[in-house]
């Protein structure tokens, strides 16, 4: 793809077809909503470019958007690809550990299930 591309904007889906991050933003009202969606669409233009204040490195390929209250959580895949696992309003400066475990078994998944997904295209 060439630079300047527009990113694909994924979500995270639980075993039960959930999506965390949707069912936050959908939940949010005024001013906490449209900060969360102009949050994704600048990172779905900028993707991996995006940097602080907007988004921050958590280490381990996780990465969180940061509004003045709505915090989202992220990972990049292949081919200019974002997914984007859960948020949160944001109630002290540091994620809570509750928190941080939660999103990166969530990233874990999503690589779990990808390599699976290699694997059945391999044996095809």
């Amino acid at each position: 793809m060439p630079p300047g591309a527009p990113w694909t904007i994924d979500a995270y889906e639980t075993e039960k077809g959930g999506k965390p991050v949707w069912s936050f933003i959908g939940g949010l009202v005024g001013r906490n909503k449209a900060e969360a969606i102009a949050l994704v669409k600048l990172l779905e233009e900028q993707g991996n470019t995006l940097r602080r204040p907007h988004s921050g490195a958590l280490g381990e390929g996780l990465f969180e958007l940061r509004g003045k209250e709505v915090r989202m959580f992220y990972m990049f895949l292949p081919k200019r690809v974002v997914v984007l696992l859960d948020g949160e309003i944001k109630k002290r400066d540091d994620i809570p550990k509750k928190t941080l475990d939660r999103v990166r078994s969530q990233q874990k998944d999503v690589v779990r299930r990808g390599q699976a997904a290699r694997k059945q295209e391999k044996t095809r």
